[in-house]
């Protein structure tokens, strides 16, 4: 696995930044990104015309990989289910719901968490249970999310316990523990965190509860377990990664290694971090092939594991904020593809 020594050098800066809890001003004048191609991609959400597909989850099949879902927001309408090639299999129409997460809870089934904007001075968390046989979802009920507008959500499977993280938008954070009984729901509050400024996309390393959380103008933070202070370990650098920063997704490798992912909207890239040190390991994106690119992505999910044949070592999804003529969707592309893309050059 080889590092460009440009590459390198950024993550002394990054961590001098860090420091400072800065962000940069410096003209855009982004590395080279590798490309990919998409291997498959979501029918179009029910709402056209309109910003609105925005997150993906993943909930993998390790028993059977072809009968993996994928849950994914219509932020104007609701959720929906598809499965690996794409094919919307149930809708849902609780509205205004932006970022959806989901956890394998054993017993109490797979739990799907997302965040509701239905009121935007009251946000709250949508609850459901996936019915992995037949690709639906049964509401639950909701809970608060704290006091403000709800934008992002993450969630933690910690031992047997399920926590939610509502990421409102003005950069504060409030963390549950979701309690499910049945078809009863509660939640219970934690901890607050914050930043400064508008904050979406977030995301947990399942090892250890280390928090990311993507402030849009500014960068990403990290949060140690139980920290209510966080540490700006990436940096809009206009480099790496370009405002806003959106969507962000994890990997995790052996005890300690993997990649943090985030969405680098403001030139329609994805920034690759590693995990044990946070130095950058490059940039991607999904370029035109036999589907299409993908622009302007809000959420993004990746998920390790073999999903068959087309994703042999992992699954990532992008939402694509321009397809073409069609309403928004979420473009498939293979983790192997991306890897191997990425530590060639």
């Amino acid at each position: 696995m080889r590092l460009k020594t440009t590459l390198i050098a950024l993550g002394a800066s990054t961590a001098a930044c860090a420091l400072a809890a800065c962000a940069t001003t410096a003209p855009i004048n982004a590395w080279p990104a590798v490309t990919v191609t998409a291997v498959a991609e979501t029918d179009p959400v029910g709402t056209a015309n309109e910003d609105a597909a925005d997150d993906p989850a993943i909930w993998r099949d390790a028993a059977d990989p072809a009968k993996s879902l994928v849950v994914a927001t219509d932020k104007r309408a609701g959720l929906i289910v598809y499965d690996l090639t794409g094919k919307t299999r149930f809708t849902e129409d609780s509205g205004r719901i932006n970022n959806v997460d989901l956890a394998d809870m054993g017993e109490q089934g797979v739990i799907v968490v997302a965040s509701d904007r239905n009121d935007p001075a009251q946000a709250r968390l949508g609850v459901w249970r996936l019915n992995t046989d037949e690709a639906t979802l049964t509401k639950l009920g909701s809970v608060p999310g704290g006091e403000g507008e709800g934008y992002g959500l993450c969630v933690w499977k910690n031992g047997s316990a399920l926590q939610a993280y509502s990421v409102l938008k003005d950069g504060t954070v409030a963390e549950f523990a979701i309690n499910v009984n049945g078809a009863d729901v509660s939640a219970t509050p934690l901890r607050t965190l914050r930043v400064s400024s508008q904050s979406e996309g977030c995301v947990v390393d399942p090892r250890d509860g280390t928090f990311y959380l993507g402030e849009e103008n500014v960068g990403i933070w990290r949060f140690a377990p139980g920290a209510t202070q966080g540490e700006l370990v990436a940096p809009i650098d206009n480099l790496q990664l370009v405002a806003d920063v959106e969507g962000l997704a994890l990997l995790p490798q052996g005890e300690k290694a993997g990649w943090l992912v985030a969405s680098s909207q403001g030139d329609n890239a994805y920034a690759v971090y590693d995990l044990t040190n946070m130095a950058p390991v490059g940039r991607f994106r999904i370029a035109a092939g036999r589907y299409g690119s993908t622009e302007e992505t809000d959420g993004i999910e990746l998920k390790g594991g073999s999903f068959g044949p087309d994703y042999p070592d992992g699954l990532f999804i992008a939402q694509d904020g321009m397809n073409g003529d069609r309403a928004q969707n979420f473009k498939y592309a293979s983790w192997a593809d991306i890897r191997d893309a990425l530590y060639s050059r």
